[in-house]
């Protein structure tokens, strides 16, 4: 859009987005407008880089103050552009989640998903320190990441594997920890995509036959929303992320990136948040209006990347000021939130300039670039940073099946290794490519270590499955026999091996998804089926690893001859040395499902909205997607409906077994409140009453094996009918893991915070204590529960 008559059309896209207001569908009512956007008090410990903050505000001109909120063409993903007078070098903003992707000599770590499999607090916090060093060596102030939006409402979704898990406890406690980890290193977070980003068709607005279809609308309830999808968020703010990605749909008819009640009334008010929230590329549908519902900050600006395309903010947002449209505070208010975290962060000090390698990676052509951007020579910021990768790549691989102890191996002298995901890269080693289906990027033949789209990295190596088994045979002389074309094994392939059959046959599975489109099967592609079962027809010793998005219905899991079952899920560059350390037992494994594997794709609620009759429909608001699940999405949904799975969440076997005794239940606080007072100071992550700890459950672990190994307790908690049908069903609240050493024991808690075993009462729009008992459940797994007791706050 040009904007030649920038007043005018400021001011209809305000009053459009008002009028946005009077949309009603279903049972849930339209976003309520909360104005204005709160002012940063610098709260939880950001006070005296705000005063730096202010002074940095003081000496700006309008201009000036208006590029400092708007993005600009140059060398990173997104740019603010430098002031010189200043001492100001300008922004640097950088995906993603697992890698800084715009970038040469640089670590492709594991991505979020085999993060939480892992259930490993302190491998998280790690992972986050040794990613956000390689952000800041090569001179990105910003990571654009981690990822709790999507959450994984559908497990079709095309991007749940840049994310956690579909359970909000298990996705809070890993992006706090994540988030920390990060901005210790001294690089800004920015948490996404804020909020009810669950699927990716009709994410953005289309055209059909020359009408604007509007993007989907996410129309969720306000328990729902703050009891699932607000959950994490609030672990986030807490944990002091910087800033917030809004992201691309609706929300109740309201785009998320100017829908007040979520940035002013949830975000800023409630959670307290004091950074600033930047839009997703290209999210920003107007001016005056996005900036008055809490938005700070416009990326990447001009639509499309060049300066003959100008911003719905940039020069548009001067001409609102200097006409008495917006409002100056506010605007002075939007730069104290950008600048806060980067003086509190130390950003200002002998920070890294922007390494020059970056800049011919960028989507913006240097011939657009309006400001001149520092740029440094090209560093190699790996460091050691292999060894953390394999290591949460191997925390992270689930083992679900092995029989007669298959696993560990010993040194079989026949290996078969079957299967596509085998190989090395046929195609390049970068998976930019926003998703068009599995014929997007070199995924026929090559091992899936990372997804697609903008979460995806560039592998300066990769370790695939098939190079690393090679090398661990050949290292006490075993024959490696291996066949990585599906379309050969499907058609009688293996008929050719000699001998015959292997003593072990490996197969490789994997399951492509990206940013830009959705699942269209929970089976893993390339003829998966047919590769195993003509496999195992042959070996009656077949080991299946599955890489890529979960989770994935396992049609074949109940074959006789398949004998060990192994989830790898996206485990970063070192992915076969990952995988290679638990196939011979360097590493036991300790991994957890974060997801259900159901037995059949129509045991889970699809929860995606896509159709012919959709796609084809020329009414601008047809997308309409209402969470009428609520609450029961995953486990929930599959106990709430007491249907059998193959594997529940937070399974996973081990090379030993462990044992759990002596239930305790301790309160901590007595006569405690049914609600947090409403006088009590407002903290990053809300009301601080809501984060103290009022109770503690602990219970024994026993290894009763004859190996070391890591166990995972879990506690899940049953809330009584007031809190609501959706907090019924036993939910996570608790998980410790501890390494146990054979026939010894050891104790774990589970710190219950006062939020923990709170339900929202929304006609109170409170965070309310039952009155009644809260059961509460200690186990291996959702299902696997071995002690129980109550819970009496």
């Amino acid at each position: 859009m040009v904007h030649s008559t920038a007043t005018l059309a400021w001011l209809a896209l305000a009053t459009g987005s008002a009028a946005q207001f009077g949309i009603k569908h279903t049972q849930y009512d339209t976003s309520p407008p909360v104005y204005p956007s709160p002012n940063i008090k610098g709260v939880g410990g950001w006070e005296a880089a705000l005063e730096k903050a202010k002074a940095f505000v003081a000496h700006l001109s309008l201009e000036e103050k208006a590029e400092m909120v708007t993005g600009t063409p140059g060398p990173c993903v997104g740019n603010i552009a430098p002031i010189p007078r200043l001492n100001f070098s300008g922004l640097c903003l950088q995906d993603g989640p697992l890698a800084i992707r715009q970038a040469v000599y640089a670590s492709v770590f594991p991505a979020q998903l085999s993060v939480a499999a892992s259930w490993d607090r302190a491998l998280t916090r790690q992972r986050g320190i040794q990613m956000a060093e390689e952000f800041k060596g090569k001179g990105a102030h910003i990571a654009l990441g981690p990822v709790v939006g999507p959450l994984g409402r559908s497990p079709y979704g095309g991007r749940n594997w840049e994310g956690f898990s579909p359970d909000s406890y298990l996705s809070g406690v890993l992006v706090e920890e994540t988030v920390t980890g990060i901005q210790s290193a001294g690089v800004q977070a920015c948490t996404k995509h804020y909020i009810g980003n669950e699927q990716e068709i009709q994410r953005n607005p289309s055209t059909v036959n020359g009408t604007t279809v509007e993007a989907i609308s996410s129309n969720i309830d306000d328990k729902t929303m703050h009891e699932t999808y607000l959950w994490p968020f609030a672990n986030a703010v807490k944990a002091g992320t910087a800033s917030l990605m809004c992201s691309y749909n609706r929300i109740n008819g309201s785009y998320g990136c100017q829908n007040s009640k979520a940035l002013n009334g949830l975000l800023k008010e409630e959670l307290g948040f004091q950074g600033y929230v930047m839009s997703d590329w290209t999210a920003t549908h107007s001016g005056v209006a996005s900036i008055e519902a809490g938005l700070d900050m416009n990326m990447p600006g001009g639509i499309p990347f060049t300066s003959a395309n100008p911003s719905y903010w940039g020069g548009n947002l001067t001409t609102a000021v200097s006409n008495g449209t917006l409002a100056i505070e506010r605007v002075d208010d939007m730069i104290l939130r950008v600048m806060t975290p980067y003086y509190f962060l130390n950003q200002d000090t002998n920070y890294p300039v922007v390494d020059s390698s970056t800049a011919p990676l960028s989507f913006f052509p240097r011939a657009n670039w309006v400001h001149e951007f520092e740029l440094g020579p090209l560093v190699d910021v790996r460091a050691g940073h292999a060894q953390i990768i394999r290591e949460v790549g191997a925390a992270g691989t689930v083992l679900l099946k092995n029989v007669n102890n298959t696993l560990p191996l010993k040194e079989p002298q026949n290996i078969g290794v079957f299967g596509n995901d085998a190989a090395d890269y046929t195609v390049g080693q970068y998976s930019l490519n926003i998703a068009s289906g599995i014929a997007a990027g070199n995924y026929d033949i090559g091992t899936l270590a990372v997804g697609g789209g903008s979460g995806t990295g560039r592998f300066t190596y990769i370790v695939s499955p098939l190079d690393a088994i090679k090398a661990r045979g050949h290292s006490y002389g075993a024959l490696v026999q291996y066949i990585t074309d599906n379309s050969v094994i499907s058609n009688g392939g293996l008929a050719g091996l000699a001998p015959s059959p292997p003593d072990v046959c490996m197969v490789f599975l994997k399951s492509w998804a990206s940013e830009g489109d959705d699942r269209s099967s929970l089976i893993a592609e390339w003829n998966s089926t047919v590769v195993v079962e003509n496999t195992a027809a042959v070996c009656p010793n077949t080991i299946v690893v599955l890489h890529g998005a979960a989770p994935n219905v396992l049609p074949w899991k109940d074959n006789a001859n398949v004998t060990a079952i192994l989830v790898a899920h996206m485990p970063g560059q070192e992915s076969g040395n990952s995988l290679v350390d638990i196939l011979w037992g360097n590493v036991n494994p300790s991994g957890k499902l974060p997801y259900t594997i159901a037995n059949q794709e129509s045991d889970y609620g699809r929860n995606l909205l896509n159709s012919t009759e959709l796609l084809e429909s020329t009414d601008p608001d047809a997308w309409q997607d209402d969470f009428t699940e609520g609450n029961l999405i995953d486990y929930k949904e599959l106990d709430d409906q007491n249907k059998s799975v193959a594997y529940e969440f937070g399974f996973g076997l081990s090379y030993t077994t462990f044992e759990l005794s002596n239930f305790q239940f301790e309160a901590t606080m007595s006569n405690a409140s049914r609600v947090p007072s409403a006088s009590a100071q407002v903290q990053p992550g809300g009301n601080v009453e809501l984060w103290e700890v009022i109770a503690t459950v602990s219970a024994t672990v026993s290894n009763t094996g004859t190996v070391s190994g890591a166990a995972i307790p879990q506690l899940y908690v049953a809330f009584p009918a007031e809190a609501g049908e959706g907090l019924m069903v036993r939910s996570l609240r608790g998980f410790e893991k501890v390494t146990v050493a054979p026939n010894a024991t050891a104790t774990v808690q589970f710190p219950l915070a006062r939020r923990d075993l709170s339900y929202w009462d929304v006609s109170t729009q409170a965070w309310t204590l039952p009155s009644s008992a809260i059961s509460a459940f200690v186990g291996f797994s959702s299902r696997d529960l071995k002690l129980n007791g109550q819970i009496n706050i």
